[in-house]
């Protein structure tokens, strides 16, 4: 990591230096020089790297490519304006080739950075919703055991007992939910999870998809499953495949049949959710792209790869799947 930094906080003074070096050399060179012409070709990879890696490129930059630009007029001092004129052009265009070649993967970093940010605030404005579902529940359920242990106290005192556990327990459960939810509002949150819909809602989901859409969708739940995960990821699980049906209904118009699983890993550490939908229907259209969807499944991802799983979207040989591991709850 030292290293690294190291590197983007030196590679634009250095293309700075490069640059002013190449421009001293043109000027202090008689005639041709391949020691000069290999500096401008040095010049020409530190300016792609400099556009790419360096924490402010733009001052390195312009100097490394002013220098590349204009590196062949004083080697040519009887040239005539329009002759000046037209080398500089001429060696602009690979000036401006490499800082192309280094600013696409920067620009298209930004921009995954942007949008994993935004996906990261969406989700946080979700997960405080889902805190207030959570306390809104277990709250309303302690004021009704109170309620009940103060109606039977005079008459029933071990009735009143039992009813105070039950708000103990549910006064924890309250306690357990904003935990979980504040650590996954921190921006730098390392056990994330989600929470609120279960995995009862997904034969119902699937009902509804099937009676909406002329994909067949089947839903095969392994034994166990459901109780061998924490209500968080379960939530997540159908959220997962609430995104996933979406997808298909509108990315996968020639798709015929969906399938979902989920399954118990082969050391039952963990709950895998699979999703796929194949592409052979009577359409002719290709699959399309989804590598720049939405942001829901980006979201998710984020999601459950803070939960301690992962989530992986991706063509297969005839169709689409998305598959996801989910801890199974200690």
């Amino acid at each position: 990591m030292r290293i690294k930094e190291r590197y983007v906080t030196a590679i634009g003074p250095v293309t700075a230096a490069a640059g002013v070096l190449v421009t001293a050399g043109s000027f202090l060179t008689e005639g041709e020089s391949l020691t000069l012409a290999v500096s401008v070709v040095v010049l020409l990879a530190l300016l792609a790297a400099t556009v790419r890696h360096a924490r402010r490129p733009l001052v390195p930059a312009l100097v490394a490519g002013a220098a590349v630009a204009l590196w062949t007029l004083p080697l040519l001092p009887s040239a005539s304006m329009v002759e000046r004129a037209g080398l500089a052009g001429f060696w602009l265009v690979p000036a401006l080739v490499a800082a192309t070649m280094g600013g696409y993967p920067r620009l298209t970093e930004t921009r995954r950075h942007r949008a994993v940010h935004e996906a990261r605030l969406a989700q946080q404005l979700e997960l405080a919703h889902d805190l207030h579902d959570f306390v809104a529940h277990d709250i309303t359920g302690i004021v009704v055991q109170a309620q009940a242990a103060r109606y039977v106290a005079a008459t029933d005192p071990a009735a009143a007992a039992a009813a105070l556990e039950r708000i103990e327990r549910a006064g924890l459960a309250a306690l357990e939910s904003i935990d979980r939810t504040v650590r996954m509002l921190h921006p730098d949150a390392a056990h994330a999870r989600d929470a609120l819909p279960s995995l009862s809602e997904l034969t119902a989901l699937v009902r509804d998809f099937n009676t909406s859409s002329p994909i067949t969708t089947t839903l095969d739940i392994a034994p166990g499953v459901p109780e061998s995960l924490s209500r968080e990821a379960a939530a997540t699980a159908h959220r997962i495949t609430v995104e996933a049906l979406t997808n298909i209904r509108r990315h996968a118009p020639a798709a015929t049949t969906a399938t979902i699983t989920l399954t118990h890993s082969g050391d039952r550490t963990a709950v895998e959710l699979r999703i796929h939908n194949n592409n052979t229907g009577s359409g002719t259209r290709p699959l399309p792209r989804r590598d720049h969807g939405g942001r829901g499944l980006l979201a998710l991802t984020e999601r459950v790869r803070a939960a301690g799983g992962t989530l992986t979207a991706g063509r297969d040989q005839d169709g689409w799947q998305v598959t996801a591991t989910l801890p199974t709850a200690s």
